[in-house]
């Protein structure tokens, strides 16, 4: 599997840049009128194609897999959809003397989204950990968020996430789930041609992160919401950001180590279970949010970027750890099935 690497001259993601240049975008040219209205039904449709690719790239026999593993993915949801929202309600005492409420908002959707796929399998890859347990773990958070993150939202945000409802529900299931679902079904057919093409796809997964931007954006500007952000909110965003990843790399790797992981399946704990994706929250947020989904995403986009960048360290760090270490690491899990046979023969 490809690395994900960084030049060393660039500090930041070039697909960051990207990001950026299209909130620049946004802001001096937003759409509007029928112009607006062909710019969301572009950003749903993409969107809706980005989880059919997803659905045809992940191998159900993987999947089916990666279920005797259910300890190490039960840990990574528990720190996705449990420890995350609690830091999220913990961060409610930080307004307003921190965070605005609207930036706090944002902040909160932000500990509901499910993980990443793509970054946490290459980041678990970059570290010599245990790959397949990453794009399962990471596969099994994106399904499941479709559902448990409009449901914590509407009992976490209430009204405040623009008007929550059993609609808004349905739209987010027929806009991700049901392509999912669909790439799933046809994933016979279409998988070898989408493995084929795989590098030619990246760029419509990309491409469609960046349509739901420009469109978020736009509409915000249209809303004239900007003049409610300072650079100094912005800016105690980032701090606050900086310590909630902080917090759950700490507790993902501990937590996995005092549970009894070895080292390669606690790198997957640690990469998959302290991430958030920009891909199933955008479009989640437009949905929840309507005219506010730009502020209500901007805590996810900083966090991001921060994570990339924290991470990329982390797992070269990792890559770095001794022969040995790695070697005994992989020797243990592959003692595990009969370790745990052995269990189930003494337990019967």
């Amino acid at each position: 599997m490809k690395r994900l690497t960084w030049p060393s001259w660039m500090p930041v993601d070039p697909y960051i840049l990207a990001l950026i240049g299209t909130v620049g975008l946004a802001a001096l040219l937003p759409a509007r009128g029928g112009a607006a209205d062909v710019a969301s039904g572009a950003s749903t449709t993409a969107v809706a194609f980005l989880f059919f690719l997803y659905g045809a790239r992940l191998s159900t026999r993987e999947a089916l897999d990666g279920l005797r593993h259910w300890r190490l993915h039960v840990t990574v949801l528990a720190a996705t959809f449990v420890v995350f929202p609690l830091l999220g309600l913990a961060a409610r005492g930080l307004v307003p003397v921190v965070l605005t409420p609207s930036l706090y908002d944002g902040l909160l959707f932000l500990t509901l989204v499910p993980s990443t796929i793509q970054s946490s399998i290459a980041f678990t890859s970059m570290a010599r950990g245990n790959v397949p347990a990453a794009i399962c773990a990471g596969s099994f958070s994106s399904l499941a968020g479709i559902v448990v993150t409009p449901l914590l939202a509407a009992g976490l945000l209430g009204n405040s996430g623009g008007g929550f409802s059993a609609d808004s529900l349905v739209k987010i299931v027929l806009q991700l789930l049901v392509p999912f679902l669909a790439g799933q079904f046809l994933r016979r057919w279409v998988g070898s041609f989408i493995t084929r093409h795989k590098k030619v796809l990246s760029y419509v997964d990309r491409g469609s992160i960046l349509l739901v931007v420009y469109t978020a954006f736009s509409e915000g500007m249209v809303q004239g919401i900007w003049h409610q952000v300072s650079a100094v909110r912005l800016g105690g965003l980032l701090v606050v950001e900086a310590v909630l990843l902080a917090v759950m790399l700490a507790v993902t790797w501990y937590g996995g180590k005092a549970l009894g992981f070895g080292r390669e399946d606690s790198i997957a704990i640690q990469f998959a279970g302290s991430k958030k994706s920009l891909a199933a929250g955008l479009p989640m947020a437009s949905v929840l949010f309507g005219a506010h989904a730009s502020l209500a995403v901007l805590p996810l986009m900083l966090f991001h970027q921060m994570q990339l960048m924290v991470c990329a360290v982390i797992a070269k760090r990792r890559a770095r750890d001794p022969l040995e270490e790695v070697v005994t690491a992989r020797e243990e899990r592959a003692a595990e099935p009969r370790t745990a046979a052995g269990t189930a023969t003494r337990s019967g």
